[in-house]
């Protein structure tokens, strides 16, 4: 194959390429790019020799918003974050600015964030799971998370009013306890899905076709996984056992019994026995098991919040948000706080000069580092193999580029 050079100084130049390849753009406005993604991809023939990410087209200076509006004002730009799964992103920077102010919340606060942020991890997994299969070719699954997600929908529409950026979280607790018979609704999504992701997983994951396109692609082993700071279920394909809510666990995660999967690819009694580990199909598998993880928290949530609604009287845990000031003026010092959302890792570094707005603030997401490992990921594949490495990754264009 003959070698191609690029010059990494100038961001804007295109590589300089023999004559038997083909510089292809790929992107930002195609589906199977998940965003506005764009790949500038280098091929001799039906070979990838290189796939270099052009980001930059959603750039909405997030970061430095953060550090002209106040810190409760700031709240529903973190649902644009990432716009998949913006009850965790709410999370993620709520719980940085109490770390900040050293605000502690009440027991029914901790159990309303944990219970919708896992209802999102759910949804977003289904969008992941359901867009690789149509990605591959398989359009029916899609449809099928497409109709799990409707449902979390519903839930959130109900405790909140909103079915995509949600600004339901706030810096102390929640901006709403659960209407009446919420909590049992939660209960019957539980009992809905468990058989569905069984259908579904018996649909698409054992499904020979899938498995071929899957298998053996887009190998990332955990050495390199680590070395490029994956994060999330990316990571955990790769066979590294890191979660944030196991390993370093925040809010009452700590309290709750769930399982991390990981990759197994290449174990004959493993779920990917055709596989090597860490290829695009373990990526798929980890996240198709961290749906029934999740499901298990509910349940316990669940429990536990019918137990705090039953306390008698004015029991402080029955409260779901914080008594906090109108205008929270933080003293100086600096807080970094890191959350497992579905993308993996999502942490906020916030600095405070004791003034109502963050001095600086930055965000550290996984679909960046995602995006980092990618041209290494993608090197000698065929370009159709490139779209089950996007998809398997499940970058979301927004986290990017913030």
């Amino acid at each position: 194959m003959p070698n191609v050079v690029i010059d990494r100084v100038h961001s804007n130049t295109a590589p300089r390429v023999d004559a038997e390849e083909m510089v292809l753009s790929m992107g930002p406005h195609h589906p199977s790019t998940h965003g506005v993604l764009r790949l500038e991809v280098v091929t001799d023939g039906e070979v990838v020799v290189s796939a270099r990410p052009d980001i930059g087209y959603l750039h909405r200076a997030i970061e430095k918003i953060g550090e002209y509006v106040d810190y409760r004002q700031f709240m529903p730009y973190t649902d644009r974050v990432d716009y998949i799964c913006s009850m965790n992103s709410n999370f993620a920077y709520a719980a940085a600015v109490e770390k900040l102010g050293n605000y502690k919340l009440p027991l029914r606060a901790e159990l309303m964030r944990v219970m919708v942020a896992e209802l999102n991890r759910i949804s977003s997994h289904m969008i992941c799971l359901g867009a690789l299969a149509m990605d591959m070719g398989a359009y029916t699954p899609f449809l099928h998370g497409i109709c799990h997600r409707e449902k979390v929908n519903d839930i959130f529409e109900e405790v909140c009013g909103a079915r995509l950026t949600y600004n339901y979280l706030t810096i102390g607790g929640v901006g709403y306890d659960a209407p009446p018979g919420w909590i049992e609704k939660c209960a019957e999504f539980v009992a809905y899905l468990y058989p569905k992701m069984i259908e579904f997983n018996n649909l698409i994951t054992g499904n020979s076709i899938f498995q071929d396109r899957l298998c053996n692609v887009g190998i990332v082993p955990p050495e390199m996984a680590v070395n490029f700071g994956l994060v999330g279920p990316n990571l955990r394909g790769s066979g590294i056992s890191w979660d944030i809510r196991k390993n370093e666990p925040y809010s009452i995660y700590a309290q709750l019994r769930f399982d991390v999967p990981i990759g197994d690819g290449g174990d004959p009694n493993g779920s990917n026995p055709r596989g090597t580990l860490g290829d695009c199909y373990d990526r798929n598998v980890v996240r198709v098991k961290e749906v029934f993880e999740s499901l298990k928290i509910l349940s316990q949530i669940v429990d536990r919040l019918k137990e705090n609604e039953k306390l008698p009287g004015e029991h402080p845990d029955r409260q779901w948000q914080a008594k906090l000031p109108t205008r929270l003026r933080i003293k100086p010092g600096e807080a970094y706080v890191r959350t497992e959302n579905p993308r993996g890792e999502t942490g906020y570094y916030i600095v405070s000069d004791g003034t109502d707005k963050a001095l600086r603030l930055k965000i550290r997401t996984g679909s960046f580092s995602a995006l980092g490992a990618f041209e290494e990921t993608t090197r000698g594949l065929l370009i159709g193999d490139v779209i089950a490495v996007i998809g398997s990754f499940d970058i979301v264009l927004p986290e990017v580029d913030r």
